[in-house]
């Protein structure tokens, strides 16, 4: 119950300084995402670094998670932790909380080998959310409904976001 107050007491602070100062909410991430053999890659932000990988059958080296391991688990880290942040501002006792994501595709569409209509993304998207509390199922429901309101990455997978892409092309010489 410690570290429920605890989070509760941060988030009432951050809210307070966010509402003074809404700026202090703003930025930017930024990664760097390395190729180092083949599909091989290494990412890094900050001070996390961390690697990703094709299956053999993909052309990779199955050294690392793929992407889309990252991505199913960025969508439910961020939901559970979500979900725990609202729970602790609402006084709402859990005592476990998981959350399962499913996510099915079509690899022909990655590959260029299925109807140009399938997208190379996900077709659908899933989430379960497993909870253990005595708390009543309505204050559950409001934690996870107002967990889902707030989901940075539950928005970005159920929102089309515009991207844009930049080039810098260096040329280089072989060497004998």
């Amino acid at each position: 119950m410690d570290d429920l107050k605890e989070i509760k007491s941060t988030i009432e602070r951050t809210k307070k300084a966010l509402a003074l100062k809404p700026v202090l909410g703003q930025g930017t991430g930024h990664s760097k995402v390395r190729i180092t053999k083949g599909l091989h890659c290494v990412v890094e932000e900050g001070p996390w670094k961390f690697e990703a990988d094709m299956p053999k059958g993909a052309g990779g080296s199955n050294l690392a998670p793929t992407p889309g391991v990252y991505g199913r688990g960025a969508l439910g880290a961020c939901l559970a932790i979500g979900y725990m942040m609202k729970a602790a501002e609402l006084e709402v006792d859990i005592q476990d909380l998981e959350v399962e994501v499913e996510a099915d595709f079509d690899d022909g569409a990655l590959f260029g080998t299925v109807d140009k209509n399938v997208p190379p993304g996900y077709l659908e998207v899933r989430y379960k959310v497993n909870i253990i509390s005595n708390a009543p199922q309505e204050k559950i429901m409001q934690v996870l409904d107002e967990g889902d309101k707030h989901s940075p990455y539950l928005d970005v997978f159920s929102r089309g976001q515009q991207c844009i892409r930049t080039v810098q092309i260096n040329s280089y010489k072989n060497k004998p």
